[in-house]
């Protein structure tokens, strides 16, 4: 159950960010084309955005297998190699998120301690850069629960298949065909 309020959470989120980040872009343009005036903030406040759209999304990516790579190679493997293969990818991941989160805690408590404060709006740095230390950590979660699945044996992927993602859409194309 709390895995299904993680998923809506970051889902909405994600939508949020990525609406508030139009809205405030849109309303820049207007401020700036139609009246003349510019928010100081406005760009700042979307690359703070955006900053956590990115960091939100990876963990997203691998939620729903959307991240793209070069598998040729563990394809042409025989399954038991290519799952342990995989195994290890993910474990390696898990790593070297890991090590991004402790990077990032870090930079975060130096920048609290040293109370930079960000430079058009009335924040310290330090709050929309929290995102990269939680974004990571996702991450984490994420790849736990693919490590998790690949050790009870099923079959879990860190990349998206766009082949079968093709074939999926074009099955349902020709489903909308045979029904007209």
């Amino acid at each position: 159950m709390p895995r299904v309020w993680l998923e809506h959470i970051e889902e909405g989120l994600i939508a949020f960010l990525l609406a508030a980040m139009t809205v405030v872009t849109f309303a820049q343009v207007v401020a700036r084309y139609v009246f003349n005036y510019s928010f100081v903030w406005a760009l700042e406040l979307t690359m703070y955005f955006f900053g956590a759209l990115i960091f939100l999304g990876i963990s997203y990516g691998v939620r729903v297998g959307a991240h793209i790579g070069v598998d040729a190679f563990v394809r042409i493997l025989p399954a038991r190699a290519a799952h342990k293969l995989a195994i290890l990818s993910t474990l390696l991941c898990i790593l070297y998120a890991a090590i991004v989160v402790y990077g990032a805690w870090i930079y975060v408590d130096k920048i609290h301690t040293i109370g930079i404060m960000a430079q058009d709006l009335p924040i310290p740095q330090w709050v929309p850069r929290v995102v990269l230390p939680l974004g990571y950590a996702l991450l984490i979660w994420r790849l736990g629960e693919v490590l998790w699945n690949l050790l009870r044996g099923g079959h879990a992927s860190l990349l998206g298949d766009e082949v079968a993602d093709a074939m999926k859409l074009l099955g349902d194309d020709d489903s909308k065909g045979d029904a007209a």
